[in-house]
């Protein structure tokens, strides 16, 4: 086994310079402090000055101005200004990590790099805006839990997820969505979201508080205009905004499906979508102040987003890519029977 390389001390190159101005040679300097010989004549070649020839000062500040010790964003800008660029948009530092690997056919930066870079920056600077930059920009990590209230016995026709097909699960088959209301601090103000789960794709729009008409007609304005194989089941929590829910089968024969009371952690894709629109739509948002082409910019973000869940691909390009596979299955055949 080989011994464990640790740098020479200065006070180990004041006795290299001594013995070599005794006219040791490598091996015999090399023996009397322990160290191997190759270790002995890279040190006289590297750190020797031209015209001082060897001096342990000397050689111990060369060594230490060899030795970058500082993070590798702060050494690379190019590199840095792209990485803050995209944090900016809203990706999360491992966004950010696997697309430029995916881009750049290799290992770019970690996301642990990243972060470590950006607690560097508030503790350095004593800015705390510097977290900003972070997903939730919080400083500590960790997860909130809020009561939720369920409302099962006034829900007809309402089918548990426990019946819910166990390939839908998996998210390997497309066209099984999840949906829920975005809720805002002014009353009346929302936003109807459907997510679905093997894209990530996110359909966005507004909606007058909690009424279940308009729920059900957004639902199939949406529907409707996709391929049958795209729209399999919706999954919903208890709230009373979803009672219509069985126009969705009628109309368009998509099965749907309810968490358990107080579960709503069980579509837990359209909670985390709606988790990330919090970022640039924070809960204190008001609605009647933001246009329709903000709302759209902040969706179109979302599904451009790169997701390690789809190799960094983002929701829109795995969308796209079920939508054309079946928009192509579906052509009929120009050849002749």
């Amino acid at each position: 086994m080989g011994r464990h390389y640790e740098h020479l001390t200065l006070e180990e190159r004041c006795s290299i310079a001594r013995l070599h101005e005794d006219g040791q040679s490598l091996r015999q300097i090399a023996a009397a402090m322990d160290r191997p010989a190759s270790t002995i004549s890279r040190e006289l070649k590297r750190n020797r000055g031209k015209q001082v020839g060897y001096k342990p000062g000397y050689a111990h500040e060369q060594a230490q101005a060899r030795r970058w010790t500082g993070a590798r964003l702060e050494r690379d800008g190019g590199l840095r200004d792209l990485v803050l660029h995209c944090l900016a948009l809203g990706w999360s530092p491992q966004q950010v990590a696997g697309r430029l690997a995916r881009e750049d056919g290799g290992h770019a930066i970690s996301h642990e790099s990243i972060y470590r870079f950006i607690y560097a920056q508030i503790r350095r600077t004593n800015d705390g805006a510097w977290r900003l930059y972070l997903p939730k920009a919080k400083l500590k990590r960790g997860r909130r839990s809020r009561p939720d209230r369920s409302s099962v016995a006034f829900i007809q026709h309402r089918v548990s997820i426990a019946q819910r097909p166990k390939s839908v699960q998996h998210r390997r088959i497309p066209g099984h969505w999840e949906a829920d209301l975005m809720l805002f601090s002014t009353t009346g103000q929302a936003l109807l979201v459907a997510y679905e789960r093997t894209s990530r794709f996110l359909l966005l729009a507004r909606h007058p508080g909690k009424a279940a008409d308009p729920t059900a007609r957004q639902l199939l304005a949406w529907f409707e205009t996709l391929p049958a194989k795209l729209r399999r089941t919706v999954t919903f929590d208890n709230g009373t905004e979803f009672a219509k829910h069985h126009r969705l089968n009628t109309s368009l024969g998509i099965k749907t499906f309810f968490c358990d009371a107080h579960s709503p952690w069980q579509k837990g894709g359209v909670e985390n979508a709606i988790g990330r629109m919090r970022r640039p739509l924070p809960r204190k948002t008001d609605l009647d102040a933001i246009d329709t082409k903000t709302l759209e910019a902040c969706v179109e973000a979302y599904n451009n987003t790169p997701r390690k869940c789809l190799d960094f691909r983002s929701p829109a390009e795995a969308f796209k890519a079920q939508l054309l596979h079946f928009k192509c299955e579906s052509t009929p055949s120009l050849r002749s029977g």
